[in-house]
C-alpha cells in the first residue's frame, strides 16, 4: 500500500539492524541466528546491532559468544540511564549502514519482513512502516487488553495527526539513515520512541509507504512495555510533535 511519493532512488550498501534486549537470555540467540540466516540467504549486506541496556541475566554473555561466530553481530552495552528509547538510541548512533530497520528481541517480528523492508527502501522509499491491522497482516496471540488499548491509541494517532497510518505504535519500521539524521533530536526515552520516528518522518515530509507483517507475542521473558507507566509519555511525545506540525512553519521540514 503506497502512502507518499518515493525519493529518487539512491544505492544502498549495508543494512543496520537494531535490536534492543534485557534479560533476553530465553531467545536472543535465536532471533539473531534466525534474522543472519534469512539476510544471508536474501544476499543483503548486513550487521546486526543488539543494545543490551542494563540485564540482569545472561543476556550480554550469550552475545559476546555468538559474536565469535557471527561477524555481522556487534553487541553493546548501553551503561548509561536505561530505556527502551534510550537502548534504541544508542544503537542508533553506533550503526555503520545507510539504512536501518528496527526490530524487537523476543522474535515477535518475522525476519521474512526485514527482506520486503530492505526492498522497499531499495525502490526509493525514505521509511517502511508494516502494519499488522490492514489485509494481508495479522497478530498470533496478542492480549485482549492490550490489543483494545493499541487501536484506540492508533485510532486517536490518525485522527490528530491525519494520516492513514493505522499501527504507528509498532516499533518493527525501516528507514533510510538520512530520515533518523533528520528525525534527530531523538527525545523519547522509553516506548514513546515507537511513535516518535514514524511521526517526526511524517511531519518532517519523508516519503513512506505501508506493507502488511505478521507479529508473534513471545514465547519466552517477560514484556517489557508496562502501559500504566506510558500513557503520559506517548502524550507527550504525541502534543510535541503536533505543535511542530502545526506552529513550527516547516522549519524542520526535508530539504
Amino acid at each position: 500500500m503506497q502512502t507518499d511519493t518515493p525519493s529518487n532512488p539512491q544505492d544502498l550498501k549495508l543494512l543496520s539492524i537494531v535490536i534492543p534486549a534485557r534479560d533476553e537470555e530465553g531467545c536472543i540467540v535465536s532471533t539473531v541466528r534466525h534474522l543472519h540466516l534469512e539476510l544471508e540467504l536474501n544476499h543483503i549486506p548486513h550487521e546486526i546491532i543488539v543494545v543490551d541496556d542494563g540485564s540482569t541475566d545472561t543476556t550480554w554473555e550469550l552475545l559476546c559468544n555468538l559474536r565469535k561466530e557471527l561477524p555481522q553481530l556487534n553487541p553493546l552495552q548501553n551503561l548509561e540511564l536505561h530505556g527502551f528509547g534510550r537502548a534504541i538510541i544508542y544503537g542508533l548512533d553506533h550503526m555503520n549502514g545507510d539504512a536501518v530497520v528496527i526490530m524487537m528481541a523476543d522474535e515477535s517480528d518475522d525476519c521474512r519482513d526485514v527482506v520486503r523492508y530492505w526492498r522497499l527502501l531499495q525502490e526509493g522509499n525514505d521509511c517502511v512502516f508494516g502494519s499488522r491491522f490492514v489485509k494481508g497482516g495479522g497478530v498470533i496471540d496478542y492480549p485482549f487488553i492490550k490489543l483494545k488499548i493499541n487501536r484506540l491509541a492508533n485510532f486517536f494517532l490518525r485522527i490528530l495527526f491525519k494520516i492513514k497510518l493505522n499501527d504507528t505504535t509498532n516499533a518493527f519500521k525501516a528507514y533510510r539513515r538520512t530520515v533518523i539524521d533528520g528525525c534527530r533530536p531523538l527525545i523519547a526515552p522509553h516506548f514513546n520512541l515507537t511513535v516518535e520516528l514514524p511521526l517526526k518522518a511524517i511531519v518532517r515530509g519523508y516519503s513512506w509507504t505501508v506493507i502488511p507483517i505478521t507479529w508473534r507475542n513471545r514465547r519466552t521473558g517477560m514484556p517489557k512495555l508496562k502501559i500504566k507507566e506510558m500513557g503520559s509519555r506517548y502524550l507527550f511525545i504525541c502534543l510535541y510533535i503536533w505543535l511542530e506540525k502545526y506552529f513550527s512553519r516547516g522549519d524542520y521540514k526535508k530539504k
